[in-house]
Formats: C-alpha cells, structure tokens, sequence
C-alpha cells in the first residue's frame, strides 16, 4: 500500500493551515471538529483527492468521516483504489 499521507498533509496545510508546518500536523487530528476544514473546503478536498489520485468518487462514498483527518482521507485513498 502507497502511503499518500506526506502530499495530503502538504495539500492541508498549502489550503487551510498556511501558518503551521506540514510536521505539526497529526495525521489524527480531526480537521472537521478543529474548524480547519468547512463544507466548501471539503468539496476541495474532495476534487483535489479526485485530480490527484485519479479517483471517480460517488454521492456514497462521500460522507465527512472519510474525510475527517489525514489518516481517513489516506485509508479512504488506499480503500478506493483497490
């Protein structure tokens, strides 16, 4: 299995954390609950993971839980590519 967690740490911080270096960054923190990403960041979360891991997502497979920390967002990649 690819470990996408350093580019997906990189695309948080580059997005939504500008001020904190990719190292701080826990690949557990909930980015949902800390009010780093919103409903519209999630939408570019989502495109951004689409463009880059040439994924074909649908309404299903997108619930915030995928999406609430680095670690889901790198088992959900992991899960989506097999």
């Amino acid at each position: 299995m690819i470990d996408h967690t350093p580019a997906i740490k990189q695309f948080i911080v580059e997005e939504f954390m500008p001020d904190v270096p990719v190292e701080q960054l826990d690949s557990d923190y909930d980015l949902l609950d800390g009010a780093v990403i919103d409903s519209l960041g999630l939408l570019q979360v989502i495109a951004w993971i689409e463009d880059t891991f040439d994924l074909a997502l649908d309404d299903a497979e997108i619930g915030p839980d995928n999406f609430r920390s680095v670690e889901a967002m790198q088992a959900f990649i992991a899960q989506s590519k097999n």
